[in-house]
């Protein structure tokens, strides 16, 4: 028994790069997705995460020493003066 496609809004192609292209179903074999633009289809993994890895995928942003210690430091303003003193 098969789903009907469903284009899915936003999505992006991974080979053409195309948006809006991508559509989803789902059959006795699985879910996939395929695009209309170059033909691209892949099969969407119903499977758990692995054990010993993250549900999040490791990036820049995450993985990131920070150093910062967060400090809070006042910084004041004064008016010069044009006329000399």
């Amino acid at each position: 028994m098969a789903s009907p496609k469903r284009f899915i809004a936003g999505a992006v192609c991974p080979r053409c790069a195309e948006m809006d292209k991508i559509m989803m179903y789902i059959t006795d074999d699985g879910q996939f997705r395929e695009c209309v633009a170059c033909g691209f289809t892949d099969h969407q993994s119903d499977e758990a995460v692995p054990a010993g890895t993250s549900a999040e995928l490791q990036t820049r942003v995450n993985t990131r020493a920070n150093q910062d210690d967060h400090t809070v430091k006042q910084v004041v303003f004064f008016k010069s003066d044009p006329g000399g003193d």
